[in-house]
């Protein structure tokens, strides 16, 4: 595959990522896209919808694409024989048969390459104040629990959607740990709890994030490494973090398969320069003494792009 260039050509990695697209700001396919291109990845994107902005402004106008739209644009690819893919990233989806029809997809794509790895970030909704509520149609969750679930190889929850995979509640680390064990039976090598209301060892002003990664041996046997990662929490609401941590995720655990220690300190440090970057821009724009809108606060993805490319290491993990 490497061309003239030999040795020095990486092989290329191609990605297909299903997700919102937004005309004005990064969620979605907008705030994946640009970060695994700057990584060196090929992204082919399908877009789930095309609204003139993320819904938590005041106003937005746009379309849906239905499951039989994304069918027949999977059957182009097809007709073509451009269906082989090396992963495919889903992340927020509202309709049943929209999420079945990607799980036909994804099962279709293993068939082609038997390597090819599912990131899924299975958005179902959050904890506020400690209370866990929905933003997705409640009939979502059995399709990603039964249906979904068993063919990702990486899954990124929070940990209010890892409670509602499992039906079990998380109040110590030693729960999220059983938890993310639960995870790994029902099919993903990879599990990573992305934020969590547990205790940090580094005090109140840190959010924990959990990874827990099971390989499976030659000899059958199975080595799990656990990970934790704490951060300094960034006081606001942003938008797209979860679709750009997902993305991310996936390409440091391509470039270090076998150390979900150093993927995640790249990740979450990558999140880290962008959110920094994103709040002291917001306050600016915003001006003294005001809080920043949704406008403002659309992340700073473009001027990030050499924190995404190489991120200084800010965030260490531990090994547990």
């Amino acid at each position: 595959r490497a061309g003239a260039h030999g040795a020095a050509m990486e092989p290329e990695c191609r990605v297909l990522s299903i997700q919102s697209h937004v005309v004005r700001g990064y969620v979605g396919n907008k705030a994946a896209t640009f970060p695994l291109q700057v990584l060196g990845f090929e992204v082919d994107t399908v877009n789930s919808v095309q609204f003139s902005n993320h819904t938590g402004y005041a106003h937005w106008k746009g379309q849906v694409l239905n499951s039989d739209e994304l069918h027949e644009l999977y059957e182009g690819l097809k007709l073509n024989k451009v269906n082989r893919y090396d992963y495919v990233l889903t992340g927020y989806t509202r309709d049943t048969s929209f999420l079945a029809m990607v799980v036909d997809i994804v099962q279709e794509l293993k068939q082609q390459n038997s390597d090819l790895v599912y990131v899924c970030d299975p958005v179902m909704g959050d904890k506020w104040n400690g209370e866990g509520s929905m933003y997705v149609p409640k009939d979502l969750l059995p399709v990603y629990r039964d249906k979904v679930v068993p063919v990702a190889d990486i899954i990124t929850p929070n940990q209010f959607e890892a409670e509602l995979l499992t039906g079990r509640k998380i109040y110590t680390e030693k729960d999220a740990l059983e938890v993310m064990d639960m995870l790994h039976a029902m099919g993903p090598e990879t599990v990573v709890i992305t934020s969590s209301d547990l205790q940090a060892p580094l005090g109140n002003d840190y959010l924990i994030a959990l990874g827990s990664h099971r390989k499976t041996k030659a000899d059958g046997s199975r080595i799990t490494q656990r990970i934790r990662v704490e951060s300094p929490k960034v006081d606001a609401v942003f938008v797209g973090t979860g679709d750009l941590f997902a993305a991310m995720l996936l390409a440091w655990t391509h470039k270090h398969p076998n150390n979900l220690k150093v993927a995640c300190e790249k990740t979450v440090s990558a999140m880290q320069h962008v959110l920094q970057r994103t709040i002291k821009s917001a306050k600016v724009q915003a001006g003294e003494g005001n809080k920043p809108n949704s406008a403002q606060l659309e992340l700073r993805m473009v001027q990030s792009k050499k924190d995404i490319e190489n991120p200084e290491i800010i965030v260490k993990a531990t090994v547990l």
